[in-house]
Formats: structure tokens, sequence, C-alpha cells
């Protein structure tokens, strides 16, 4: 027999290290890994399986999915923004046709069994595109079917995707003369996420998080947006807390797919005087990269999560102040702990 496991794409990047770390904790159910990179040693233990390897590649999912029964997939391999407009069609490949071939996982298995796979989606604030910056300020909190008109590859990916995802959920194969059994897709559209324990990977808010690795670290930082702008952010294990609470969400709760999620919304320059209270002596300017400030001014100010808060019970557990003072500051301090200049 098939053993029954967890799937966690992208295992080895920030929100994936953060949540195999979690479910090691709590979670009876064995957990098996996919990524391109080695998992890093400290989660290493927790995990039945380790596969180095790419969601694209056809056959590796279909061995896969003969040796184990799967439960819950968490797909969180994912190119972000900023690469994903060096490469899109790499971005593509990665963030669009690895989830459909995921998908397609999904939907055989719950087939084959007669119970929905659950499948978790990480999306992002990518997906929304105001047109001015004199709407973004008026709209205020967007909904999730609000201003979806992405201007990059990366929230292009991420829309059609959570459409992909609907599909498979509420309408697939809907000509067939017997409905199949459906997975259960369930996505959470996240803001910036800052970790304090692995470094930024390439994301176009991560602008706050490289502010705060670099005073850390005791080097001087360039901020490439404006300092008025503002976006809004989240910290990490609240990133992962809302997977796990989503997940964990009676499914006749759900009233929708997709749902925003949300903790505090600061600008640049409020960024930037909570890593100097921290770091009195950090040096941080700014030098405006026009094109990367174009993207991040698409990105609505804040969104409204009054539906995962109804819904599922959502509340982050870190806000502004809770977040620094005792999940950032500490912990990168800890980080960098004799590396400082």
């Amino acid at each position: 027999m098939r053993k029954h496991v967890i799937l966690i794409t992208g295992a080895a990047g920030e929100i994936g290290h953060a949540l195999v770390e979690d479910l090691m904790t709590h979670e009876s159910c064995e957990i098996v890994t996919l990524d391109l990179q080695d998992l890093p040693e400290d989660i290493q233990k927790g995990v039945k399986k380790h596969i180095k390897g790419s969601v694209v590649d056809k056959l590796l999912l279909e061995n896969l999915a003969s040796e184990y029964e799967i439960d819950v997939i968490y797909h969180l391999a994912a190119l972000l923004s900023t690469r994903a407009e060096i490469t899109p069609g790499a971005a593509h490949r990665v963030n669009v046709e690895g989830t459909m071939m995921l998908l397609e996982v999904a939907a055989e298995q719950s087939q084959f069994r007669g119970k929905a796979v659950q499948f978790i989606f990480p999306s992002s604030i990518a997906v929304y595109g105001m047109p001015d910056l004199e709407t973004k300020a008026k709209v205020g909190k967007v909904k999730e079917w609000e201003w979806n008109h992405p201007t990059t590859m990366y929230g292009a990916n991420k829309l059609y995707c959570e459409q992909l995802g609907i599909y498979f959920s509420d309408y697939y194969r809907q000509l067939s003369e017997e409905q199949p059994t459906t997975i259960d897709f369930r996505c959470v559209r996240f803001p910036g996420l800052i970790s304090a324990f692995t470094v930024p990977s390439g994301g176009t808010s991560d602008y706050g998080p490289e502010m705060l690795h670099a005073a850390a670290k005791g080097e001087a930082y360039t901020c490439f947006v404006r300092p008025d702008t503002r976006i809004n952010f989240m910290a990490m294990p609240d990133a992962v807390k809302a997977l796990l609470d989503l997940s964990a969400a009676p499914p006749e709760s759900l009233t929708r797919r997709v749902y925003n999620v949300t903790s505090f919304s600061l600008s640049a320059a409020e960024f930037r005087d909570q890593v100097m209270k921290a770091f009195p002596g950090a040096a941080i300017e700014h030098q405006i990269h026009e094109k990367r400030q174009g993207i991040v001014d698409t990105w609505p100010e804040d969104t409204d999560d009054g539906a995962a808060c109804s819904d599922w019970g959502w509340k982050p557990e870190y806000n502004l102040e809770r977040c620094f003072s005792e999940y950032l500051v500490p912990n990168i301090k800890g980080r960098y702990r004799g590396k400082l200049k």
C-alpha cells in the first residue's frame, strides 16, 4: 500500500523552511519534500524523504504519485517576481506548467481514492494592478476580486493559477456524464513576507527585509523604492499560520477558494524608522529604481482580509510592534551576532 504523506514543493525556500519546521512539531502524517535545492540541515530530520528535482519533471511527479498517497499538497515552488521579469519563459514553465502538472496529479489521486486531495496554494498581492497612485490612495483596502490586472509575469502567473485551482475544484470535467471527485483547492494571497531566519530571495517586496538584514550585518543599504511607498507586510510565522489555519478549516465554512490575508501596512520610510530604532547606526538611503518602483506602485496599499477572518477565524499573531520587537529584531540580531561591524 502507498504511504499517506503531505507533499511540500519549494520546501527549501523561505515559506517552505518555516512550514516544514512547524509541521515537524505537531503533524502526524509523514512529509515528502520537493525542491531543486538540498534541504537545510535543521529540517532534514523532520522529513520522510526529500526529492531533489523540478516541479516540471513529469516523470518525477508520476513516480512520486505512484509511490505515495498524497493527502495534502503545499505547492510553494515558484520563480519570484524579480527573476520572473528577467526570465518570463522560465517563470511560466515553473509557475504555471508546474502548477498545472501538480493539479493533474491531485485530480488523478482524488479520483482514484474517491476523496479530495487538498491543494494549498500561496498567491500574492502581485495579482493586483492599480492604474495610478491616485487610485491606489483613494481605494484603500482591496477585496479579492477587485483590480485583478497584474502588470508582471509573476502576478499574471499567480492569478491564472488561482483560476486553474478553481476550475479543478469546481468545474473539472464538467461535461462528463459522471461527476468525478475533484480536488479541494485553497489559496491565500500573501502580502510582503518578512523572515528573521532566511534571507530574502528575489521578491520585489523584499526591500523591507533586505533593509533589516543589511542593518543587522552592519552593511549600508540602498532602498530601491520611494520613502512613501506603502504596501502590507506579514511576519513569516503568520504566513505559515495562515496556510495551516486554512488547511484545517471545515470545507462547509469556506465561501470562496481565494482569500486575502494581511497583518500591517507600512511605508518604506516607516520600515526604515523601525530598522533605525533597532540599529541606530544603520546606513540606509533611497535610490529609486524606476522600473521596480513602477511594479510596487501597482500593488494596493492594503488588502481586505475580512472573508478570511469570518470564514476560518484568521487573525495574525504579529502586529507591527510585536513583529519587530519580539520576532524580527531579537532573532536577526542573534543570527548575525559576532558579525556586526
